[in-house]
């Protein structure tokens, strides 16, 4: 009677361990999230902490792939370099792994035949009991842990509940890795369809210009008209000087990326340049006392303002113009003016302004900051850019 009541002391010891090291491993868990799409690695770090605080003897951590048919082995501890290579990639629906799944749900099994037959690997015939925990995201499982057990004790309920919610803590992390790489991915999408306008706008529409006089300059040399070829030549001469002006400028933006100490900052240091690269004495008045933009936000903004900027550089004909940031009515206003020929004589009538390619670009950013676009003439001379968003953070979500 004595050697079974110490039996039991010694069974609930063990189940309180269990507790113990698992409800440590959601701690770790929980507290080192990861923030980038470098999840994969991270994961294999936490392996030898599963592996260790689980009591396990080996262990390794699968993803699923992209096609959803196969578990990828991205980290292992304590598997033979024969057994990693054999499950380096293996069928979704192998045995306890492929129920667990199935399932999404915290599974023990029997692994040593199961997985020795699937592999052909003896070494696995070495562990009695396998554990795998599913990595779920709102009922999606997105990969899972194996951790190989050297004896045959049963999962208590409360550790398997325990691993569930390491497992939902995990998946989050692999969901959230892959929406930083599709918004990775949109990022330099955006980017790309940006320069292209910049170019299509600027050098392409220059080079055709050139292409057209070229033709007719080759017309006048073959005829006795010196008059018209010296003409032509001049033309070319000036468009190739504005595009290289144009070059010069796109370069300018393209290297002008945001500062990593914000936004007002960044802009700062476009307006202490500007007049050097354009011509156009440019004032920079920043009224706000707090910024509180996210840092995807700031970029937004960032390359609204250097758009409106770099109108005023290629097409205003002004001398003078300015930047001003400022807070009004529960909103961030941020105007760009000049003293220029205005908005409208510069890409024609309103209905001509909608189809402009950096016009859009720029109401396109200011929708993903709940946030609109204004221009317009001044009254006397010149433009103005007025882009408007809540200063609340709350209410930036994107535009419908």
């Amino acid at each position: 009677m004595a050697q079974a009541r110490d039996d039991r002391t010694e069974s609930r010891a063990a189940a309180a361990g269990d507790r113990l090291r698992a409800l440590q491993v959601l701690s770790e868990a929980t507290s080192s999230l990861p923030g980038d799409a470098g999840v994969e690695a991270w994961l294999g770090r936490f392996l030898a902490t599963m592996v260790r605080l689980a009591g396990a003897a080996a262990g390794a951590v699968r993803v699923v792939t992209g096609d959803g048919q196969h578990l990828k082995l991205v980290a292992s501890v304590g598997l033979p370099p024969e057994a990693a290579a054999r499950e380096k990639l293996m069928p979704v629906d192998c045995g306890a792994c492929g129920i667990a799944v199935r399932e999404a749900q915290v599974r023990q099994a029997p692994a040593g035949a199961a997985c020795a037959g699937v592999t052909s690997v003896a070494w696995f015939g070495g562990f009695p009991s396998m554990v795998v925990v599913p990595l779920v995201h709102q009922g999606r499982v997105l990969g899972a842990y194996n951790l190989f057990l050297r004896d045959e004790r049963a999962l208590p309920e409360d550790i398997a509940l325990l691993y569930r919610s390491i497992g939902e803590h995990l998946g989050m992390a692999l969901e959230n890795a892959r929406l930083a790489r599709e918004n990775l991915r949109m990022t330099v999408m955006n980017e790309r369809q940006m320069m292209a306008a910049e170019i299509h706008d600027s050098l392409a529409q220059t080079l055709a210009y050139m292409k057209m006089r070229t033709a007719l300059l080759l017309d006048a040399l073959r005829s006795p008209d010196g008059e018209r070829a010296l003409k032509y030549a001049g033309d070319l001469q000036g468009a190739l000087g504005e595009a290289y002006a144009d070059l010069r400028e796109l370069l300018a933006q393209f290297r002008s990326r945001m500062d990593p100490l914000g936004l007002v900052h960044a802009l700062r240091g476009i307006a202490a340049g500007f007049e050097d690269r354009t011509g156009v004495a440019l004032a920079f008045e920043n009224r706000l006392a707090d910024l509180n933009l996210s840092v995807d936000e700031e970029a937004n903004v960032f390359h609204i303002l250097q758009e409106a900027l770099a109108n005023i550089g290629r097409h205003s004909g002004a001398t003078h113009s300015r930047l001003v940031l400022e807070e009004r009515g529960g909103e961030y206003v941020f105007t760009v003016e000049d003293d220029g020929v205005g908005f409208f004589t510069m890409g024609g009538d309103q209905a001509g302004l909608r189809h402009h390619l950096g016009v859009n670009i720029m109401r396109e950013r200011a929708q993903r900051l709940a946030g609109r676009i204004e221009i317009s003439n001044l009254p006397r001379r010149g433009a103005r850019v007025r882009l408007t968003l809540p200063a609340e953070p709350a209410a930036r979500s994107p535009a419908p």
